[in-house]
């Protein structure tokens, strides 16, 4: 099984692989998530479209709003595949976005505020895969959002399987997970991080609280090792975790 990335380039070739082994699998939705509020979606995701290259114009790549497929337009010139945007406003809903050709889609950064819309392409979709890649679709800051919104964006997100997780979780812990493996946690020792649980699915925060203080949830599987306790700074190792993500 693949060890924790070094750079960000590792981390999004081991993405690769495993929306790879999803799609043989037969997965049909499935994201990717590098959860580092320093990355630019753009970037991530053309050093993540030539995985599906072999795809050509059956590719549909998906922005939120009609601003961000503008700029992919401008900047992806030499691309042969279709740039879509979601979209929320009524001129958007009315037409069809999708192509009875089009084989697979993949939907860049999409946020809570799309669901609506998102769960409609994605049944005009069907059983064609689908791949969002570093969504905000659990985004706690949304003002506003009413039980029947929160419904429906739960119901959506439970339809998605977790292909590619990789999240610092303080200044020296990471939650990881490469497909099809288990759930991951990785503790920073002598600068070195060391996988010490794994776990068959996506820990709470108090799962991992339990975890670091000696404990076991009851869905862990217990590798054996001695966990570590955790430092007080919380942002020292964090940032070079970071920093090492992105040179």
């Amino acid at each position: 099984m693949p060890e924790l990335p070094k750079t960000l380039d590792d981390a999004i070739a081991q993405s690769q692989i495993a929306v790879q082994a999803a799609l043989a699998d037969g997965v049909a939705r499935m994201q990717v998530e590098f959860l580092f509020p320093e990355l630019k979606a753009m970037p991530v995701a053309q050093q993540f479209l030539p995985v599906l290259a072999e795809y050509g114009s059956r590719l549909n790549v998906f922005f939120p709003d009609a601003g961000a497929a503008a700029l992919a337009r401008r900047d992806w010139v030499d691309e042969i595949f279709r740039i879509s945007d979601i979209g929320t406003g009524k001129a958007s809903i009315a037409g069809s976005k999708i192509q009875p050709e089009e084989e697979i889609f993949l939907f860049v950064a999409p946020t809570s505020v799309e669901v609506p819309q998102l769960e409609k392409i994605c049944a005009e979709i069907g059983d064609r895969p689908i791949i969002m890649l570093n969504p905000r679709l659990e985004d706690s800051g949304v003002v506003g959002i009413g039980f029947a919104a929160r419904q429906t964006r739960e119901r959506f997100i439970s339809t998605i399987e977790s292909c590619y997780y990789l999240r610092p979780v303080d200044d020296e812990t990471a939650l990881f997970r490469c497909y099809p493996g288990l759930w991951e946690i990785w503790v920073e020792t002598n600068n070195k991080y060391q996988k010490i649980a794994e776990l068959p699915t996506k820990p709470s925060g108090d799962d991992i609280d339990m975890i670091l203080a000696g404990g076991q949830p009851n869905n862990m599987i217990d590798n054996g090792e001695v966990t570590p306790t955790r430092k007080n700074n919380i942002f020292r190792s964090l940032q070079r975790f970071l920093k090492a993500l992105s040179s």
